[in-house]
């Protein structure tokens, strides 16, 4: 290719680029100083502050464990150049996020050679609004840029630029360590077609993730950093009922849930229509799918759904184009259904348990913990919970406190979790949902049957239950979007500022959630003449 032709394609694919960082940050502009959530204040943030502190790439402020810190030193990056905030964090992800867009967007072109119309744009919006990626956008976690760098590699190799593309492999088995699988996949599609010169490129990833585990044998005596790690995301979900059940999940999720289902028809309908569907790129990515979805129903014991952030460019690029297959008087009303049950399902929760990060739930979750945080910051004395709010609440670096609190770690909020806390007498006790269950399906019948019997699920004890058991009380809740959080104490709770200005409907004033309606502690005294 010309090199004025070539300056020309990197410009538009800048501009491109720029268009979608723009909207991106924009439409989390509201979002961006919400303090840190449940995985990344547990492993993702405390190991990239291990290398930014102290250029540990093995963390000591959390648990070793086989992931690769290739995102953690990216955002240890950032943070030398910008220092380190909530903020911060959240915009650099946000431009990884906005590069997933834009890798999404170029596959969809690829895959959609000879269609009717432009679905790639199509693919492009579905991902934006997909409430999976827009909550895992601005979240410092693995799988978003395991979604980018998936994308790109799959789009390179169906270029057959495949040394690029066993490159793109590299930076994606430096981001997560299960992205092997994608070049494995290419480097088979390349023996099965007897390219074998070019299949051996896609053992070049193999050579960092190697390098890697033995940098964690030398330094943890363990390949994968800690045996409980290993058995859980390994060995865990190898068990019949237990496999099943993973499986019919990321089946649901992929095929079904977030009104995939409409896309799910329209591409049922249209594969037998579109001659695309039939192409060797069109194989290809189903065969990385089928792969993705069989790996991940088999590794990752929680059976996250953000574990399926790498199969949206390729399911929404086919959803784009089946689209285009549609009857003319078909087609706009089953892109614009698509298009409202993504959008909606941002803010309308599933009657059925679900992972809070799945959509903006977590936030709610998130702004509850900043309430209660900033109601124990006036209250002296120690607190006994659980993760991740154990975890808040000791680490000011995470947004919701202001400084480090005694905090008694509870395994969770069951009979067993609770009875110790008799002797040790916490001066307060922070309850609040740890699972999504408005219906309380977990709670009986064959649900809590299975997962009781296969999962180790046991219903946690209610606020009230547990204040009755340690003769303790409820001195505050906190609701919001159906999740509520408990402010437990012993003996009588002063009448502070914060309670009148709760009674007054003013949030309170904490340097993590500033607000134009904070009244400052100087005004104490006047409010408590109120």
């Amino acid at each position: 290719m010309r090199p004025a032709r070539l300056r020309v394609r990197f410009r538009s694919y800048l501009m491109a680029y720029a268009a979608i960082v723009t909207f991106t940050v924009l439409s989390h502009g509201p979002l961006l100083r919400l303090p840190f959530h449940w995985d990344e204040m547990g492993q993702f943030i405390p190991a990239a502050l291990d290398i930014y502190r102290q250029g540990a790439w093995i963390p000591h402020s959390t648990n070793p464990n086989v992931h690769p810190p290739g995102v953690m030193a990216y955002l240890a990056t950032i943070w030398h150049i910008v220092g380190f905030s909530v903020v911060a964090t959240r915009v650099a992800m946000l431009l990884v996020a906005a590069f997933g867009v834009l890798t999404t967007f170029l596959l969809a072109i690829e895959l959609s050679r000879g269609c009717q119309g432009t679905p790639a744009f199509g693919a492009a919006v579905f991902t934006l609004i997909s409430p999976l990626f827009f909550a895992q956008a601005m979240l410092a976690q693995l799988d978003m840029p395991a979604m980018c760098f998936s994308a790109l590699a799959l789009l390179l190799f169906l270029q057959e630029r495949h040394r690029d593309s066993a490159l793109a492999c590299v930076a994606l088995v430096l981001a997560k360590e299960t992205g092997i699988v994608v070049p494995a996949l290419f480097g088979a599609w390349l023996v099965v077609e007897r390219r074998p010169k070019l299949a051996a490129w896609f053992a070049l990833p193999l050579l960092p993730l190697l390098g890697w585990l033995a940098i964690l044998k030398h330094g943890t005596g363990h390949w994968f950093g800690n045996q409980e790690f290993t058995d859980y995301n390994l060995i865990y979900l190898i068990q019949p009922v237990r496999l099943a059940t993973a499986f019919v999940r990321r089946l649901y999720y992929v095929f079904v849930a977030d009104g995939h289902f409409v896309g799910t028809a329209a591409f049922v309908w249209a594969v037998r229509r579109v001659p695309q569907f039939r192409s060797r790129a069109w194989r290809v990515s189903a065969s990385f799918v089928a792969v993705h979805v069989a790996v991940f129903s088999v590794l990752g014991g929680a059976i996250l759904e953000r574990y399926m952030l790498p199969v949206l460019p390729v399911l929404y690029s086919a959803f784009a184009i089946s689209m285009t297959a549609l009857l003319p008087r078909l087609r706009r009303p089953a892109t614009a259904l698509v298009l409202a049950a993504l959008l909606a399902a941002n803010w309308i929760n599933p009657p059925y348990p679900f992972p809070l990060e799945d959509n903006l739930l977590f936030t709610s979750f998130v702004e509850l913990g900043s309430k209660a945080a900033g109601s124990i910051e006036l209250r002296r004395g120690t607190i006994a919970t659980t993760f991740p709010f154990s975890a808040a609440l000791r680490h000011p670096e995470y947004g919701y406190v202001s400084k480090e609190r005694d905090v008694v770690e509870l395994a969770g909020f069951h009979e067993q979790d609770i009875a110790p806390l008799q002797d040790k007498r916490p001066d307060m006790i922070v309850v609040y949902d740890t699972v999504w269950d408005p219906l309380g399906i977990l709670r009986s019948g064959p649900a809590r049957w299975l997962q009781e019997t296969y999962f180790g699920y046991k219903p946690q004890l209610s606020a009230r239950a547990v204040a009755d058991r340690l003769s303790m009380r409820v001195v505050h809740e906190w609701h919001q979007r159906g999740l509520t959080i408990s402010l437990l104490a012993r003996g009588p709770f002063p009448r502070t500022y914060f309670l009148k200005k709760m009674d007054l409907g003013i949030m309170p004033c904490t340097p993590f959630l500033p607000s134009t309606s904070c009244v400052m502690e100087k005004s104490a005294a006047t409010l408590d003449n109120m």
